[in-house]
């Protein structure tokens, strides 16, 4: 049920009854409206948070004012919207039922896209991520907040699906059997992870951590790339966070709710455009041993996507919403046949395997 924002109207004019309020249907976690003033055509976004998995609101404030200051300054070819604030000069509003909002300034005469043909346009998104982060290099990573811990810790999701597996539903266990070997087996993933993560030759950075391309606002006229969004999950991470994010919604032939496994495969050119994309946005940033694992980044990011569906499949699918009863079963086996498909090029294109 989509949640009325009456109040947060109420708490930004005045005169609420002169926006014009229109649902925005992006987005599986926060509730999301575009509000238009009719009397000065000045358009929001208007956003109400999900608490359950955003209980630190104010943390991403804090993230979001820092980062879109510095990107401010560096000027990196691409805007960031603008956060604007309520009658009280705050830029939260709690609602009567304890819901935070937050509003930003509306980007008109853009569009958002959820997959791409295109090997130029996968290149742009991947540069736009990348100089993100090179322009957020004098942030202090220390000011950064974690709004969420181990979001991206690839051993820590392993260890959560070893819990999993011990806790399983047993008729869920049994059927899952191959995939639970088929991850096991990986866990090698998961030790280069705790390796990364430990050396001094790969840096924390601030990192997007849900880098995709329905993530990048384009110009409906020009089609250039006019900003990223949806900055919830910025937080200090490791050069693979994002390209792999990136390898694994973009550079596939279908998404991870698909269940024709034989339709999965990865497209070259687009896997291609989205590592070079990166690197040219990041090359003067990343230490030569990031550059020589950046194809670990898709392997890493799809392996843990796969353990977090498995996951919470064994355990009766308490996280990702689902539309039928195994779904959480079949987007676990989707993205493990991702990850086959992305070894066996890996191999084949560039003699690369960990």
């Amino acid at each position: 049920m989509i949640p009325t924002c009456q109040e947060a109207l109420a708490a930004l004019t005045s005169t609420p009854g002169a926006f014009i309020v229109t649902p925005v249907n992006v987005g599986l976690i926060n509730h999301t409206y575009k509000i238009r003033n009719g009397l000065t055509n000045v358009a929001y976004l208007l956003q109400r948070i999900n608490k359950q998995v955003f209980p630190e609101p104010e943390k991403i404030q804090e993230n979001y004012r820092l980062i879109a200051g510095h990107i401010a300054n560096r000027n990196p070819g691409f805007f960031i919207p603008q956060m604007q604030y309520f009658k009280n000069g705050q830029s939260l509003f709690c609602d009567s039922d304890r819901y935070y909002w937050r509003l930003f300034s509306y980007v008109d005469n853009s569009r958002t896209l959820s997959l791409t043909e295109d090997p130029e346009q996968a290149a742009a998104v991947a540069e736009t991520f990348a100089r993100m982060t090179a322009a957020c290099k004098e942030v202090d990573i220390q000011k950064i907040h974690h709004i969420l811990p181990g979001f991206h810790d690839v051993a820590g999701r392993l260890d959560q699906f070893s819990t999993a597996v011990v806790s399983a539903i047993p008729e869920r266990l049994k059927r899952s059997h191959n995939m639970v070997d088929g991850l096991n087996s990986r866990s090698r993933y998961a030790r280069l992870f705790t390796h990364f993560t430990r050396s001094a030759d790969y840096t924390r950075r601030v990192t997007h951590h849900d880098a995709k391309i329905s993530n990048v606002l384009f110009d409906m006229d020009s089609g250039n790339i006019l900003c990223p969004v949806d900055f919830d999950t910025i937080m200090p991470g490791y050069f693979f966070s994002d390209p792999g994010d990136m390898i694994r919604s973009m550079a596939g032939t279908t998404d991870e709710n698909s269940t024709d496994l034989a339709a999965i495969r990865i497209r070259p050119e687009i896997y291609e455009a989205i590592i070079a994309g990166y690197l040219s946005g990041m090359r003067n940033e990343l230490s030569p041993a990031e550059i020589n694992n950046i194809h670990t980044s898709g392997l890493l990011l799809i392996y843990m996507q796969s353990l977090r569906f498995l996951s919470d499949y064994l355990t009766g699918d308490q996280y990702y919403r689902i539309s039928y009863p195994e779904q959480n079963f079949d987007r676990a086996l989707n993205q493990l046949t991702l990850l086959e498909r992305l070894e066996e090029f890996l191999e084949a294109r560039y003699n690369f395997t960990c």
